[in-house]
């Protein structure tokens, strides 16, 4: 006897099994579809009549060939519905809406005047309506709202557990905001936020096993493992920048001594270098980078040294887990080829077999993108069970 479930569960499977091929490879015809899946045509045809009805997918135009006419392929409908997705930093928040390819529909950025979770929540109800009337898509559907930060969030995707940057300890960000509107939202640490888009549309998207590397504020590494995030079993994976590089060492948010990140993140870097030629910190980012385009030898110095430190603790995780590419974004991507170099040596020396490749990304807003990837997850993988809709 099958197990009570077994259909509904099976459905699913095939529907995701489906939606995964036609996001990876484009528009197929049904028989196609059958033939790729391995499903009976009768199975594939009920699960496409049931994604055409909720306007996921659509039927293309059929091309006249040599033989004649082609069968009507199937393709994702990616404009019927919008998805929001906010990306909460330390005095500000980026907002995106995007289709259901995570392609950009309107963006913008507003000040986060206070990191308190009421302070939050009102920013970013206040800026919901801003940024669907900005979308201009009046009869898309809203498929709901994604939030990412830096934090360990809560399996579920749903409470802030600990962000050292906000202060935050058990917040329930996503169920705050529920409680304001109509629509799911998610939670999601800003690195495996990231991650998702860059699996379901970006540069990993034909990969099942990649690392995503993040450098900016701080420095993470998710994981995808097999087509999933790894979060591991406190929400807490993809610390890299919390790795022990000096004992005893600089102070790090998290409140321990001589991190990774406390050298090497971008902010990190450009404190060690207004330290070494003794001016203020507000020098900032923008001199930081200017003097790297003229090959200041300090800034140069500075930025290798970096990307040697990262690429040694990068090489342990690459042979733990073999990726089969890294994505390497954030902020200190713009550093470009000083970073990314000495980062691919080190790499080169320490992992057991040649290292992946490292796929920079360079676009704009991938990581509010990455927000609004958390909705999008919940159409093509139906083991997510994650976020929350108030339905009171």
């Amino acid at each position: 006897m099958k197990p009570k479930g077994y259909q509904a569960t099976a459905r699913a499977m095939n529907r995701c099994l489906i939606l995964n091929l036609l996001r990876q490879h484009g528009p197929m015809s049904r028989a196609e579809l059958a033939i790729a899946t391995g499903l009976s045509p009768a199975a594939v045809s009920f699960v496409v009549s049931d994604l055409i009805e909720e306007k996921v997918v659509k039927d293309g135009s059929a091309v006249s060939g040599k033989t004649g006419r082609r069968p009507v392929p199937v393709q994702i409908d990616y404009d019927q519905t919008i998805a929001l997705g906010f990306r909460l930093m330390a005095d500000a928040v980026e907002c995106v809406a995007t289709d259901l390819e995570t392609n950009i529909i309107a963006a913008m950025r507003v000040t986060l005047p206070r990191r308190v979770p009421e302070t939050v929540v009102a920013v970013l109800v206040e800026t919901l309506p801003k940024l669907i009337k900005l979308a201009g898509r009046p009869h898309s559907g809203l498929a709901g709202i994604g939030i990412s930060m830096p934090a360990v969030i809560s399996h579920d995707q749903t409470v802030c557990i600990r962000s050292h940057r906000f202060g935050w300890d058990n917040v329930p960000l996503a169920q705050l905001i529920a409680n304001q509107v109509r629509v799911p939202v998610w939670l999601e640490d800003d690195t495996n936020a990231y991650a998702i888009a860059q699996q379901l549309f970006g540069l990993g998207r034909h990969h099942q096993n990649m690392a995503v590397l993040a450098v900016g504020v701080g420095i993470a590494c998710a994981h995808v493992i097999e087509g999933k995030l790894y979060r591991g079993a406190n929400g807490a994976a993809g610390r890299l920048g919390h790795t022990i590089v000096e004992p005893n060492g600089r102070p790090c948010e998290c409140g321990k001594q001589g991190c990774l990140m406390a050298y090497h993140s971008e902010a990190s870097m450009v404190k060690r270098w207004t330290e070494q030629i003794g001016v203020n910190h507000e020098a900032g980012s923008q001199q930081f980078r200017a003097s790297l385009a003229s090959r200041d030898p300090v800034v140069v110095a500075i930025v290798e040294e970096a990307g040697r430190c990262i690429g040694t603790a990068l090489a342990d995780l690459v042979n733990i887990t073999d990726p089969g590419v890294i994505v390497v974004g954030g902020e200190a991507v713009s550093l470009g080829e000083p970073l990314l170099q000495p980062l691919r040596h080190a790499l080169a020396l320490r992992t057991f077999r040649a290292p992946p490749y490292l796929l920079p990304d360079w676009k704009d807003n991938s990581w509010a993108r990455g927000a609004a990837a958390l909705v999008i997850q919940k159409i093509f993988d139906y083991e997510n069970n994650g976020g929350v809709l108030n339905v009171t």
